[in-house]
């Protein structure tokens, strides 16, 4: 049976999507950062409000993947947290300055959510060698790696994603995600073979808002439309999921 997780940037937008039948929620705030930490509030609200599995991301900040002592602190404090929270694990993933897998910061947050699922992230799409890395998680036996197959999207990725699907075996699961919709799904489906697939279906939410100072933006960055909220188009989820159920029959 094939999986399909969305990702949430909300509360709002997480019990929207588990209403339009998808199986997890990969929960996590900042969109235009990549996705971060979201507040113990949010988390907590929406553990209440769904009955489907709940994967928390911890990553402090946007940017690169690696962490100082203070970063990875932090990152062990908020994984902590969500266990506590009772979600069903935690998404994340670190490097070295070379770009290998950071084996010891990995371990050590594993080891502190047990018995959490651990998502290992895409950046394992940062990797300098995926194969190498692969090997690596396998033997830490993290449960999954998200990943588009080191390129934009997983379309693109989808060769170097087949080949990782077979040598993860039964080890750990390759979850391909970026920019999978109901379009391209079926295709990277018969390519890869894989079992669970990740994707935000988003869409933006024009605000309620009747009245807006156009002489200011508040995040100084005039790209970013502030008076619109990010959300999840439940129509592409149904679809997703039809595509889905069809792939495995």
């Amino acid at each position: 049976m094939n999986t399909l997780e969305i990702c949430c940037y909300s509360a709002t937008s997480a019990i929207k999507a588990a209403e339009a039948g998808a199986d997890r929620i990969e929960l996590c705030e900042n969109f235009t950062e990549g996705g971060t930490t979201p507040s113990y509030a949010t988390i907590k609200y929406v553990l209440d409000h769904v009955n489907i599995p709940v994967n928390v991301i911890v990553r402090p900040r946007g940017g690169d993947f690696l962490y100082n002592d203070a970063e990875f602190e932090i990152m062990k404090q908020d994984a902590l947290k969500v266990k506590e929270l009772g979600a069903n694990g935690i998404v994340f993933g670190m490097l070295t300055a070379s770009g290998d897998i950071n084996i010891y910061q990995t371990k050590e947050i594993q080891e502190l959510v047990f018995p959490l699922e651990c998502t290992f992230h895409r950046a394992f799409d940062m990797c300098n060698d995926v194969f190498k890395a692969l090997q690596q998680l396998k033997e830490l036996r993290i449960d999954r790696i998200l990943t588009s197959g080191r390129k934009n999207t997983a379309y693109e990725g989808v060769n170097i994603l087949k080949h990782l699907v077979e040598l993860a075996q039964k080890d750990i699961i390759i979850m391909p995600g970026s920019g999978i919709n109901d379009k391209n799904i079926e295709e990277i489906y018969i390519k890869t073979k894989a079992t669970e697939y990740h994707a935000s279906c988003k869409t933006f939410e024009k605000s309620e808002m009747t009245y807006f100072n156009p002489d200011i933006q508040m995040g100084k960055n005039k790209d970013i439309n502030e008076y619109q909220k990010i959300s999840v188009d439940d129509v592409q989820i149904k679809q997703l999921l039809s595509v889905l159920k069809k792939c495995a029959l």
